[in-house]
């Protein structure tokens, strides 16, 4: 059994947080002589002291940063604990913010959703068509329950989903096409890509430009598609995306010596798997379901 209780570091976080005995107590709405109270107490069971005076303030002690680094991970511990409580109390989530990249098969993310609402009718759902870093910033800012994505996210672990194609294409009368011959990067630098922006607000990418001479970046995937139907620049595309143009003849594969095939595994993560409620996680499920089922059918 702690010789500490959580109720007295968490005395002291607030005495080194507001600066001070009578700065605290108004926060955390205990007379300064509780808290002075509750510290020493918390110094004679440890044997160590944790606060030195300076002045009319007192500060932490070598030893005492050391100890409340450590109690601060058990105060947050606590606080998520609580939390999950409350949230089971609750019961289901009125709402599930979902941020799912653009290149996420379009068949199985809408099944996953037509799924969803079947079972879980009267929860809203906001989905966020992300791209690149676009997702992950809504992980990390606490703004995405799900997040499905291609790229790592630091310090999160995520469920496998699909490995997405990526093609080299281009309209089949495109001036690339009238080469008649292998492409190298030489070829595509002289000629207008297509790219679509990054939805991050902070740190966004470019992923896949080559530095062509002429670069138009788009929104959104179906824009980058009507352009290459209308033969104004090349791009890679998702394969799930271009079937249907492929088939017809609208786009036409890059002979690319290499690289004309690249490959993005993506991942499904959770903000926080241990707080997330029954409505998150059938997401979740109806997500990995879909795309298993899309998967099938397509063989």
């Amino acid at each position: 059994m702690s010789r500490v209780t959580l109720a007295q570091w968490q005395m002291l976080a607030a005495v080194v947080d507001y600066g001070g005995f009578a700065r605290a107590a108004e926060a955390v709405h205990k007379s300064p002589s509780t808290l002075n109270h509750a510290v020493h107490k918390l110094e004679e069971q440890l044997g160590v002291q944790v606060l030195e005076p300076i002045g009319r303030q007192v500060r932490l002690t070598e030893a005492g940063e050391l100890l409340l680094r450590r109690a601060r991970q058990l105060i947050e511990s606590a606080a998520s604990l609580e939390d999950v409580a409350t949230r089971l109390a609750a019961g289901l989530e009125a709402e599930v913010v979902v941020a799912i990249d653009q290149i996420f098969p379009a068949a199985a993310q809408a099944k996953a959703l037509e799924s969803f609402s079947a079972t879980y009718p009267q929860v809203r759902v906001q989905l966020h068509e992300s791209v690149l870093n676009g997702g992950i910033e809504m992980l990390y800012d606490g703004r995405a329950d799900l997040v499905v994505t291609g790229i790592e996210a630091q310090g999160f672990l995520g469920i496998p989903m699909v490995a997405v194609r990526f093609v080299a294409v281009a309209h089949p009368d495109h001036p690339l096409h009238r080469l008649g011959r292998a492409l190298d990067l030489r070829d595509l630098t002289q000629h207008r890509q297509l790219v679509v922006r990054d939805s991050a607000l902070r740190e966004s990418a470019s992923a896949g430009w080559l530095k062509a001479e002429q670069r138009w970046t788009v929104s959104h995937l179906d824009t980058s598609m009507d352009m290459l139907k209308r033969g104004l620049g090349f791009a890679w595309m998702p394969e799930t995306r271009i079937g249907e143009a492929l088939a017809s003849g609208l786009l036409k594969p890059l002979p690319l010596a290499a690289g004309g095939i690249r490959e993005v595994p993506m991942q499904l993560i959770f903000r926080d798997r241990d707080r997330a409620g029954p409505a998150a996680h059938a997401m979740a499920e109806a997500l990995r379901r879909a795309v298993s089922e899309c998967q099938h059918d397509s063989t």
